[in-house]
């Protein structure tokens, strides 16, 4: 008869198996809280990098002011340079921007590709693009910078789409020209006629005659100040990720002890 297999097992080796038992369910909480903590934080950046206007509503006929919003979403590199493309067939015939330390613009004005008919007027030239160069570091990682322009008269349109290109330190461009509502790089957009979508936000107003600079400064503090609903949403099921994975790491590390203790 073997007598050794008769011995209850040794303390060490009860040791280890207790330690791994405790082990397992410590990994699992550090893995839900770090996965959680993942999605608080990134909530925020895929929320809200794309290039946007705010307000984004105008009236016809109006000179809009609009603060185009330029986030950098890279981790490596700078916003140096931002191109916004005007419409050439409801073309704009008066632009002014505000001038930004650390910054030159440049409000493009050139022949149309045909002549346009605007009221009694038929214009040949208009505003095509303004572009606004970096002279220093430009927008680094994490930051982001509001260039206020003042368009019109806004034509009486639908909407008008201001494509967006958006240069990087590393010369990677970024083209927000796309539309639609599953667009994954949107351009930005000032509604005129047609109402803007639910989830879109950047105020309800336009800026016109003598509430140019007043506007102007109302839809800076309201772009900051906006709630987005889909950053929430994602910070919220973070934490409760977090929490659930705490529970689950306390019930294990209870369980771990009593079987120690049972061993």
């Amino acid at each position: 008869m073997n007598r050794a297999s008769a011995h209850p097992a040794t303390p060490s080796v009860v040791t280890a198996a207790a330690a791994a038992r405790t082990r397992r369910p410590l990994a699992l909480t550090a893995t839900a809280v770090g996965a959680g903590a993942l999605l608080a934080l990134a909530a925020p950046l895929a929320a809200s990098a794309h290039v946007t206007v705010g307000p984004n509503t105008a009236a016809a006929g109006s000179y809009a002011t609009v603060n185009v919003k330029v986030p950098t979403e890279s981790d490596t590199a700078s916003t140096t340079k931002v191109e916004l493309d005007l419409p050439t067939d409801t073309p704009l015939s008066y632009v002014a921007y505000e001038p930004i330390a650390g910054w030159s613009v440049q409000a493009v004005k050139e022949k149309l590709p045909k002549p346009v008919k605007v009221g009694d007027s038929t214009l040949t030239e208009g505003y095509t693009k303004v572009i606004w160069t970096a002279t220093g570091e430009g927008i680094k990682p994490g930051e982001f910078v509001q260039f206020p322009v003042t368009l019109g008269p806004v034509p009486d349109v639908d909407k008008l789409v201001l494509p967006a290109h958006q240069s990087y330190s590393d010369g990677s461009v970024v083209d927000w020209d796309e539309t639609g509502a599953d667009a994954e790089d949107p351009a930005p957009t000032v509604y005129v006629n047609e109402a803007p979508p639910a989830d879109e936000h950047g105020g309800s107003h336009g800026a016109s005659g003598d509430d140019h600079d007043a506007d102007a400064t109302a839809a800076t503090a309201t772009t900051a100040a906006q709630p987005d609903v889909l950053a929430r949403v994602l910070g919220i099921v973070g934490l409760v990720i977090g929490v659930i994975g705490l529970v689950v790491g306390a019930l294990g590390a209870t369980r771990a002890r009593h079987g120690n203790g049972a061993a």
